[in-house]
């Protein structure tokens, strides 16, 4: 599945891609970003940058061993809390059926999100 609304090509930093339009955020390794395999998850408000690039590092190490996974994070600020979609896109689009509870586990894990959470915390100031 590729992204609902596609975005510009933002430039590559550290190896990256993170593209901003309005209240919505990708992080990705390769571009244009697809989700072939992904969860979801709900957190509230915190630093879009931040909170995108922490997620990543986490689900990298997570699946790392999976061949020719990409990783992608998007997160939109959706009212009082943040929607948050990660996954990634597969060399050849087929995985193992325990990726996306993997992925949902992770997403879900009460240790995880408060690190994720200390790590982004939103000071309004900052997206």
């Amino acid at each position: 599945m590729t992204m609902d609304a596609p975005l510009s090509p933002p430039p590559r930093r550290h190896g990256w891609f993170t593209a901003r339009q309005g209240a919505r955020i990708v992080h990705a390794r390769h571009w244009p970003p697809r989700f072939d395999v992904s969860a979801t998850a709900r957190l509230p408000h915190a630093n879009l940058h931040r909170l995108a690039r922490a997620v990543r590092q986490d689900l990298w190490r997570k699946l790392q061993g999976l061949r020719g996974f990409s990783p992608v994070v998007e997160i939109e600020r959706q009212g009082d809390d943040l929607s948050i979609r990660a996954g990634g896109r597969l060399h050849d689009r087929q995985f193992p059926p325990d990726v996306e509870e993997r992925i949902r586990d992770l997403l879900h894990s009460a240790d995880a999100r408060a690190r994720w959470l200390s790590w982004a915390q939103d000071d309004r100031t900052r997206t």
